[in-house]
């Protein structure tokens, strides 16, 4: 098949340039029209128990992240210019487009007893802009005595103040949400300027931050991606050519991946965004094997088309395995029950095998139109240093494999002990640098308001009117003072406490009246609640039309899934206590809730995959090589540099999380290309040598030395770029997977060598030597200046021969 394709490829390489332009053209239209995801990642399946309460919660309440908070903290807040500029900065929040309401402590309302028409007014307590300090502290004191706000809107304690701005979900949702926090971050850094400095937190305001940097880093890596491949390209080659050539196909790669999001209909998300410098790095490697196969074969006989033709001929075979290992690794993810890795392991498996489709293509074919290598082109096929190191593993290979197998034993049992220091965890702002302003802020929320991250526990009472039965509502306040007493939880509201706010206001607002009503209240309140509209606005804030189901919402510090399961573990007990023989329906929900389960299920299926990726690819290796031993030993020096990496990961205190766990299943797809390459010219090796097992793995090293030094070199520097990133789990994706691979290429050249020799015969069997799919053409090995061309007349006789006896 190879060899048609070969002939193929060259004989009509102007057609299929044309058609890759042309499909390239309609690729980039596609990837012009891709959208960053805006949207909270959902990790779970949909009919996980999770995820349908949360549905439930939703379809009863609305969403629960949509609220930006701006703080202030100081004394000084409530001198007349600030206050004043306070009320100000929320009037002009609430103009903006996208923002529903505002509430602070200059903007909320009171509840006042209307004893002429038998109901509550809802009336602002700030009515207009203060101008005088006397006024201001008429304000704090009326502000003051109003519990239902205390550490709601503000922290008496510690002087800091909060303004809760509610947005328009479906708005934040799309690709317009980036202009709505530019506005609000405008103007309160203009407070900032003139009065005291605000902070800003909620989960619009991160979820748009952290879009907005993945959509820069994203072309920041591309654009890093090229320059350290064409960087090494043009050291490896001298040549401004191959750098070109090289370069377009990984761009062309990178508009095909972008492209296939789009026609996949998905968005791009913080995982999405890794496939573009992924391709441009998995990508830059093929060019490499075609090129020095191009410029050997060149360098042999000097016929340009010939060598082209040995090109797509021999390592074509080789570079669609390779490609397709890798692209098995990515591809398994899309056997797990998250949307999110699915569509990641998608689109990275498609544009792997399309990179492979489009070096094969573009590859061969432009350098058919370029002039043939001249000699410094092919002058790093004789790089004396290549040839040292290779020498010194050979040495390490036959003469020392005792160490090998011991320094192996001791990195083993230091992995494995590093590997128990591991610790899994996950933050919804986990990636983000210690001291970015995202952080630094959020901080602020938490040490004064407990934090901002939405929790809420829905109560089903399974009866229609049953939430406002006295009985209820203690469990309700009961309830709410077991949530109290946890410091990861900022004040939580209910229905209870807008009962507690209406009582309050009925007895004038005097704060010692802040409680619930008992029987006797009931029956005089009751008809005020009963006439007042606003009222049952506030009420379905909190209670359904059935009056059947309520909600008791709070925010909470971002403690990462290993506190919040502790947390969990230690309010379950405790509020089913508190509703013990009601019959009662409770459940923990919100986005908190959602991403705690969402962020161990995808732990746990990315495990999953990792697994699958080492049986699919184990599979692939036993229709390889059919010999169960040898897939057993081949499996060693990829499992080996996992083991070392989780072991770094441990000792280093980088945690388990989705972005560092995605480590293990791209290095291990990555590196067991080396391995494919080292044992099938080992095959090939046993048969051209008689199966002399010793210099078949010598002239093997030798031979896959040069390139797996070449490709890790250019993954080590591809992937470490990764290191720049302002994302902390992309910076240590980078460094682990760079790590890994340096780690898994030592290993395929100088642990699995001495393993071959170690137990020769009893790895080596001849249905290794009869493989079901062969990668490595036969004749590779053959030196061509060493073949002579005969003429042979009709009688089979040869004409030089011939000519040579009758030279008349």
């Amino acid at each position: 098949m190879w060899h048609f394709l070969s002939g193929a490829i060259l004989r009509y390489r102007i057609p299929i340039l044309i058609s890759v332009g042309l499909m390239t053209i309609f690729m980039g239209f596609m990837a012009s029209k891709v959208d960053m995801e805006y949207r909270p990642a959902n990790l779970l399946p949909s009919d996980d128990s999770t995820n349908v309460h949360y549905d439930r919660f939703r379809s009863l309440f609305s969403e629960d992240g949509n609220l930006i908070v701006l703080g202030v903290k100081g004394e000084e807040f409530y001198e007349q210019p600030n206050f004043a500029a306070w009320y100000r900065l929320g009037n002009d929040l609430r103009k903006l487009e996208g923002v529903d309401s505002v509430f602070s402590v200059a903007h909320l309302y009171n509840l006042q007893r209307n004893t002429e028409l038998k109901r509550f007014d809802l009336v602002r307590v700030v009515k207009r802009e203060p101008t005088t300090q006397s006024e201001v502290d008429s304000l704090r004191a009326v502000i003051e005595s109003l519990p239902f706000y205390e550490g709601l809107l503000f922290n008496r304690e510690t002087h800091a103040q909060l303004m809760m701005v509610f947005v328009d979900a479906d708005k934040f949702n799309s690709k317009d949400r980036g202009d709505v926090i530019e506005n609000i971050t405008d103007l309160g850094q203009q407070f900032t300027r003139e009065h005291m400095e605000v902070f800003y937190s909620g989960l619009p305001f991160i979820r748009t931050t952290i879009s907005e940097r993945v959509k820069g880093e994203m072309g920041k890596f591309v654009l890093l991606a090229a320059g350290v491949a064409a960087t090494l390209l043009f050291l490896f080659f001298r040549s401004l050519k191959v750098v070109v050539v090289c370069l377009t196909v990984v761009i062309i790669g990178v508009i095909w991946s972008i492209g296939t999001i789009s026609l996949f209909d998905y968005r791009i998300n913080i995982l999405m965004a890794l496939i573009p410098p992924l391709i441009i790095v998995i990508g830059v490697p093929n060019g490499v094997f075609l090129l020095n196969k191009y410029h050997h074969e060149f360098k042999n006989h000097g016929n340009q088309i010939k060598a082209l033709t040995r090109v797509i001929h021999k390592v074509g075979n080789a570079t669609f395995m390779t490609n397709a290992t890798t692209a098995l690794g990515f591809a398994t993810f899309i056997f797990t029950q998250s949307d999110m890795l699915k569509q990641f392991g998608v689109v990275a498996s498609i544009s792997i095998m399309g990179l492979f489709v489009l070096s094969i293509l573009i590859i061969p074919g432009v350098f058919s139109f370029l002039p043939k290598p001249q000699e410094r082109h092919t002058r790093h096929l004789d790089r004396q240093w290549l040839y040292y190191t290779v020498d010194r593993l050979v040495v390490w290979v036959t003469g020392h494999r005792t160490k090998v197998y011991i320094i192996t034993v001791v990195l083993f049992v230091v992995g494995v002990y590093g590997i128990t220091l591991i610790r899994a965890t996950g933050n919804i702002v986990d990636d983000l640098p210690k001291d970015d302003p995202v952080l630094t802020d959020l901080k602020f929320m938490e040490d004064n308001f407990n934090g901002v991250m939405p929790f809420e526990i829905m109560i089903d009472t399974r009866k229609p009117g049953a939430i406002t039965q006295p009985n209820t509502l203690k469990k309700i306040d009961q309830l709410q003072t077991v949530l109290s007493e946890h410091d990861e939880l900022s004040k939580s509201l209910s229905i209870a406490d807008a009962l507690k706010f209406a009582k309050q206001g009925f007895y004038n607002g005097n704060p010692a009246r802040y409680s619930l009503m008992n029987n006797n209240e009931r029956s005089f309140i009751a008809p005020y609640l009963t006439g007042y509209e606003e009222g049952a606005d506030i009420a379905r804030l909190f209670v359904d039309s059935t009056r059947s189901v309520t909600r008791v919402t709070a925010q909470m510090a971002d403690i990462g899934t290993t506190q919040m399961d502790d947390l969990i573990a230690e309010l379950r007990p405790r509020i089913d206590s508190v509703f013990a023989g009601s019959g009662f329906d409770i459940m923990l929900t919100g986005t908190s809730v959602v991403f705690l389960k969402g962020t161990n299920y995808l732990v746990k299926n990315l495990f999953i995959s990792l697994f699958l990726a080492i049986l699919v690819i184990a599979t692939v290796m036993s229709l390889l090589f059919r010999s169960w031993r040898m897939v057993i030993v081949s499996l060693v020096p990829n499992l080996f540099p996992l083991i070392i990496t989780a072991a770094i990961m441990g000792y280093a205190g980088i945690p388990i999380k989705p972005s560092t766990i995605l480590v293990f299943s791209i290095a291990f797809g990555i590196s067991v290309d080396d391995t494919i390459h080292f044992l099938a010219k080992y095959r090939q090796e046993l048969r051209l040598r008689e199966w002399d097992i010793r210099t078949s793995v010598i002239r093997s090293v030798r031979e896959t030395g040069v390139s797996m030094i070449y490709t890790s070199i250019v993954l080590f520097f591809g992937f470490g770029m990764f290191a720049l990133s302002n994302f902390d789990g992309t910076v240590a994706l980078g460094v682990l997977v760079s790590v890994t691979l340096l780690i898994a290429m030592l290993a395929n050249l100088v642990l699995l060598p001495s393993l071959l020799l170690t137990l020769e015969r009893s790895i080596t069997t001849k249905s290794f030597n009869e493989p079901l799919l062969e990668i490595i053409d036969e004749e590779e090995d053959i030196e061509l200046n060493e073949l002579v061309v005969r003429r042979l007349d009709e009688s089979g006789r040869d004409i030089e021969e011939s000519e040579n006896n009758n030279p008349s």
